[in-house]
């Protein structure tokens, strides 16, 4: 601390240079922090998928629905414990900007499959009398300021002409494990089922089944695409992980993405702060000579310009960060359900500022292990 005055009186010895530096910390630590919140939107489903779950979907795509008749074949295979389906339904509230996950479900054995999803009993029950019924995810209903009574009309015009659906709101989901999706909403595939086409009824979009054990997926895999080999609608069978990642993939190699701008990122910031450092003490050189002159040791030398390069990379990482903090949501509401919830985690602020502090390091060790080796003399000629 008693050398604060020095580093402080340093730091702010070219007030525009320093300005200009902590802004490129700040935009390259908001654009870090955004990068790491979209890599864990999309891996958020990997994450806490299911280790006892596995998606049944067709071989083709899915896009391609499979006979509902397989859920029966499905769950007779030994170490199936529960076997449900949905179907994708892709409506829009009110307006095409509006959008969000709907399925119609097996009421039946859902909560079987997915008992992370918690619904109270009572509008569950509600729910599964009313042929009508929805339920929608936590984060749905905050979004759109729906609550249980509520008519919610939802356009539809994959089935068919643009249809309006009516729904009565009957319950809200939560979830159990934390980051867990609570966008989706959900609809009665039996109403689903007696409204669409013909050439769309008594299909299932996805099987989902959960497993007595884990250690049964491998087999238990093979069985079910077995099955239904040389059929009109083979199958491919995989964990629900495998599926998440797979359908993350479907944007793009989102990690691939993020580690290549972060490395360009790392390195611009490196050489543009080392840069400002190594001008810094070229400026000072005569200043350090005679700081040596009366008695600062090399390694004092060292510490002044590595804790200016650190606390410039620390207050530009923190704006950087600060904004994000900020920002984020706004985003998050701008993009209307086009991405998975936007979360800036502790975790995330945490290895920002390890990433800015790694930075600011990097950045003036160069610099000061040259002010160190500096002799007073050579020094003192060159002013």
């Amino acid at each position: 601390m008693k050398f604060f005055q020095l580093i402080k009186a340093n730091l702010f010895r070219k007030k525009v240079r320093l300005l200009l530096t902590l802004g490129s910390f700040a935009v390259a630590l908001f654009l870090f922090a955004f990068l790491v919140v979209v890599k864990e939107a999309f891996s958020r489903g990997v994450d806490i998928a299911g280790a006892d779950r596995l998606v049944v979907v067709n071989r083709i795509g899915l896009i391609q629905v499979m006979p509902i008749s397989y859920r029966d074949k499905i769950a007779a295979i030994p170490g199936v414990k529960a076997v449900t389906h949905d179907h994708w339904f892709g409506g829009v509230y009110q307006d095409e900007k509006n959008f969000f996950p709907q399925f119609a479900i097996d009421v039946e054995n859902h909560r079987l499959v997915y008992p992370e999803f918690i619904v109270p009993d009572v509008q569950w029950k509600n729910f599964v009398k009313d042929q009508q019924g929805a339920i929608a995810g936590a984060q749905t209903a905050k979004r759109f300021g729906w609550k249980v009574g509520d008519r919610i009309p939802v356009k539809n015009s994959l089935y068919g002409p643009t249809k309006s659906w009516e729904f009565n709101l009957d319950g809200i989901y939560h979830t159990e494990k934390s980051g867990g999706d609570e966008s989706q909403f959900w609809l009665q595939w039996k109403y689903f089922d007696e409204n669409v086409p013909s050439v769309m009824k008594s299909t299932a979009g996805w099987y989902i089944l959960r497993l007595d054990s884990p250690d049964d997926a491998v087999r238990v895999a093979k069985t079910i695409d077995e099955t239904f080999a040389n059929s009109s609608s083979e199958t491919k069978t995989e964990t629900e992980s495998a599926f998440a990642a797979g359908f993350a993939k479907q944007f793009g190699n989102i990690e691939f993405l993020i580690l290549s701008i972060g490395s360009v990122v790392f390195f611009t910031l490196l050489l543009v702060t080392g840069n400002t450092m190594a001008i810094s003490v070229r400026e000072r050189t005569g200043e350090l000579a005679v700081l040596k002159a009366i008695g600062f040791k090399d390694r004092s030398v060292l510490f002044f310009v590595m804790a200016e390069s650190v606390a410039i990379a620390l207050v530009g990482g923190l704006l950087g960060l600060g904004l994000a903090i900020l920002a984020i949501p706004v985003v998050g509401t701008a993009l209307n359900g086009l991405l998975p919830n936007l979360i800036l985690s502790r975790s995330a602020l945490v290895v920002g500022i390890g990433f800015a502090l790694a930075v600011g390091a990097a950045s003036g060790l160069l610099p000061g292990i040259g002010a160190m080796r500096l002799r007073v003399v050579n020094a003192l000629r060159r002013v």
